[in-house]
């Protein structure tokens, strides 16, 4: 723990702006807020990002937290995932990896890793391939709110209206889709509102396209610029998932999220007085030396240790199960279809970014696998 904002909040409207900001930066302090939700609660949310995208799941506590988890998940069961799998994911990556194959190289960024979670989730939304650009650009508005709050509330509002179209037209058709799924889900008679599913709709788009895109193009990147471990994934893909993990660890895609408190506390020693804000650093927390030996290296072949990037406790990220499907699919595509995979060095490609870190671009050379 330090005492010091690690985020930026001068840019907020003073009325958005925090008084008093700590900082829990180790895996112990990271792993405690976010474990306990009584005293660390993320009802903030509602103040600032829920501005934007209504209330959602991240900002509601206890019951009421409870019900709509259990509504919502209700889209994301295991019995769906494995239908997704073959039926949407493998067909997405291999598409796109059919319109660069033959030119030997390209930017996996701009031509794979940007491009396959927003046609992934177009596709469980039952959305037109024609709203891809639409709603990408609405997505990357709403997470932008700390810099440009006007075009968030605009994106807000005009997403609001395409998904109210939407599931005016699930209530009349049923559909197999996630929207249809949300619309008609049900526990002990209870429905989701359709504010509560435009609320969720909103969320889903950053948390599913921006945490996928950059987590899938961080582990291309590590796993190109550290020797011998793409080949190694290559022949041994029982590999895969250690490497996913150990890249979701090593560079965390979402590296800061904030939790306010209800009274005084303790964290590791240090006293929080109620009513501060606290920055949650999961990048930190996942190179946390006390945890991990050698914690700043790279390394698939370490012995796997669960890191944090989902967080943890009741705000367990909903959609982990997606995402870990998502980036296991995508990397096992390439590795069916591209080999002697090089990373083209000139404009020195690099992660960077604060608090959703990636590169923004990894051009490669191949060679493809007949």
């Amino acid at each position: 723990m330090f005492h010091g904002p690690v985020m930026d909040y001068s840019k907020l409207p003073e009325s958005m702006q925090p008084k008093y900001v700590y900082s829990a930066l180790s895996f112990d302090a990271v792993n405690q807020v976010f474990r306990d939700g009584r005293v660390f609660s993320s009802s903030g949310y509602d103040a600032s990002i829920g501005l934007f995208m209504g209330k959602t799941i991240l900002a509601m506590q206890d019951k009421q937290h409870r019900e709509h988890r259990n509504l919502v998940s209700a889209a994301f069961k295991s019995k769906s995932l494995a239908r997704w799998e073959p039926a949407i994911v493998a067909p997405v990556c291999n598409a796109l990896i059919d319109e660069f194959a033959a030119a030997g190289t390209a930017d996996l960024v701009r031509e794979f890793t940007f491009e396959f979670p927003t046609r992934v989730i177009a596709k469980l939304l039952g959305l037109p391939e024609d709203d891809l650009g639409m709603f990408r650009r609405c997505a990357i508005q709403l997470i932008s709110y700390n810099v440009d709050y006007k075009t968030a509330f605009e994106a807000s509002a005009a997403l609001k209206d395409y998904f109210a179209a939407q599931i005016e037209q699930r209530k009349s058709a049923p559909t197999e889709d996630i929207i249809g799924d949300l619309v008609t889900a049900e526990i002990d008679g209870e429905k989701l509102s359709d504010e509560a599913i435009y609320s969720f709709l909103r969320l889903l788009l950053p948390a599913g396209l921006e945490t996928t895109y950059r987590s899938a193009g961080n582990l291309l990147y590590n796993l190109l610029t550290h020797p011998g471990q793409f080949p190694a994934v290559q022949e041994n893909r029982e590999l895969v998932t250690r490497a996913i993990e150990e890249s979701l660890r090593y560079e965390t895609p979402l590296t800061t999220v904030q939790r306010s408190t209800t009274e005084g506390t303790e964290i590791e020693g240090v006293k929080v007085p109620a009513h501060a804000l606290v920055d949650v650093c999961i990048g930190s927390a996942n190179r946390d030396e006390r945890r991990w030996e050698r914690s700043e290296e790279f390394d698939i072949f370490r012995k796997p240790l669960p890191h944090i990037s989902f967080a943890a406790g009741e705000h367990t990220c909903l959609g982990l199960h997606l995402a870990r499907l998502e980036t296991r699919v995508a990397l096992e595509c390439i590795l069916d279809r591209l080999t002697n995979i090089a990373l083209i060095t000139d404009d020195d490609p690099h992660i960077h970014g604060n608090p959703f870190r990636s590169p923004t671009a990894l051009p490669v050379t191949f060679d493809v696998i007949r």
